[in-house]
């Protein structure tokens, strides 16, 4: 059975987690290396965005999965951190 949000959860939380890794590794160190805020605002909005497109995808797929609260904590755990997401990728495909 095809499962739509948990395919939709997977693809955003590969993209969410790039847009980390650019605020994080490229957009901070343009701000306070280079002294262009600008990079942070950018980039940090639309992290924003996706963040809470991620957040929203992932209650839709955690009840049409049926994941346990474990693995729903897991999966918002991850996003915190830089590469975290990239970790979580082959435990999504297992529910697709």
């Amino acid at each position: 059975m095809l499962k739509k949000n948990v395919n939709k959860f997977g693809l955003i939380n590969t993209i969410e987690g790039y847009s980390y890794i650019l605020l994080v590794f490229i957009a901070m160190p343009m701000k306070y290396l280079l002294e262009i805020p600008l990079a942070v605002k950018v980039v940090g909005m639309i992290h924003g965005i996706l963040f809470i497109i991620f957040c929203l995808l992932l209650l839709l797929a955690w009840n049409e999965a049926k994941w346990s609260h474990k693995e729903n904590a897991i999966f918002f755990i991850a996003s915190l951190i830089p590469f975290g997401t990239f970790f979580t990728k082959s435990k999504i495909k297992t529910y697709e």
